[in-house]
């Protein structure tokens, strides 16, 4: 029996693969940029798990990796009390957080909120408290927590590290509860909700984003601060993480492997809070861009 053979008009015809399209020198050069960047940011870090992991006996050696790696300078560090420091310092951090947070939403609210008079007065004052540093004041605020109000040097620090940041909160926090339409809360309050539950229920949730970059931005500066640790802590139980590293600086010799050990365990919890709230920080620094 002969073969039927369609019609060469009716045959499929392979679709022809798409051509690649090799990218423009303008991607190149920018995604080249980038990764210079990249590199430039991790390379301080790099070199400190480096440091961190050599030992002893090649801290002089020109080679960038060490021949042998020393774990024990991880493990070792733990016997100077390295914990209670790193405990220390979670309890102030945590503790501006919250301080922080809780005084800053009503205040930043009200102020979203209500057309009160001084209300541009208010935030000018809250502005300017940013252009002061720990550093200048410093000398006040020794006197004041030594000689008038005598508070544990971890409540001294929650009290100074949350007036410090909290006008950053205040701002940012205005800027995203005044970009919420008075409507939704309104309706809220029609269906019988009081303000105080159309703010929790309603505001707070649609302004996480801000909330959450405030969060991640006031406990870095609290986890980072030196200078007035330094100043109100005075003995080892009481220091934390940042002025217990300082102590491996000596005045004629320097623990560089517990040093940058040390440094490397100090990063570990800022990496993990930015991790579980990345998305949500990155949302909050880019709300409002696009209209």
């Amino acid at each position: 029996m002969a073969s039927i053979t369609a019609p060469a008009a009716q045959r499929p015809t392979a679709k022809a693969a798409p051509a690649r399209r090799l990218p423009s020198i303008k991607t190149v050069i920018v995604a080249g940029a980038a990764y210079v960047i990249g590199i430039i940011f991790i390379l301080p870090y790099l070199e400190m798990v480096i440091t961190a992991l050599r030992p002893q006996s090649e801290l002089d050696d020109r080679d960038y990796f060490p021949h042998h790696l020393a774990w024990s300078n991880f493990t070792n560090i733990w016997s100077t009390g390295l914990g209670t420091n790193l405990a220390i310092s979670l309890e102030i951090g945590i503790g501006t957080t919250v301080l922080v947070l809780l005084v800053a939403i009503p205040a930043a609210y009200y102020t979203a909120r209500r057309r009160f008079r001084g209300r541009g007065a208010f935030l000018v004052l809250v502005l300017i408290t940013q252009m002061f540093q720990p550093t200048s004041l410093i000398v006040g605020i020794y006197q004041e927590f030594t000689n008038t109000v005598h508070l544990p040097s971890t409540l001294a620090l929650i009290l100074v590290n949350s007036g410090f940041n909290l006008a950053f909160a205040v701002w940012i926090l205005n800027a995203y509860f005044g970009a919420i339409p008075k409507e939704l809360e309104e309706a809220a309050m029609v269906d019988g909700t009081s303000r105080f539950g159309a703010m929790t229920r309603i505001i707070i949730p649609l302004a996480l984003p801000g909330i959450v970059t405030a969060l991640i931005f006031t406990f870095i500066a609290a986890w980072n601060e030196f200078i007035v640790a330094l100043t109100l802590t005075n003995t080892d139980s009481t220091e934390p993480l940042t002025v217990k590293l300082n102590t491996y600086l000596g005045q004629y010799s320097t623990d560089w492997q517990h040093l940058f050990a040390g440094s490397v365990i100090a990063t570990i919890p800022v990496i993990i809070l930015f991790a579980l709230i990345e998305r949500k920080v990155v949302s909050g620094l880019t709300a409002g861009s696009v209209k």
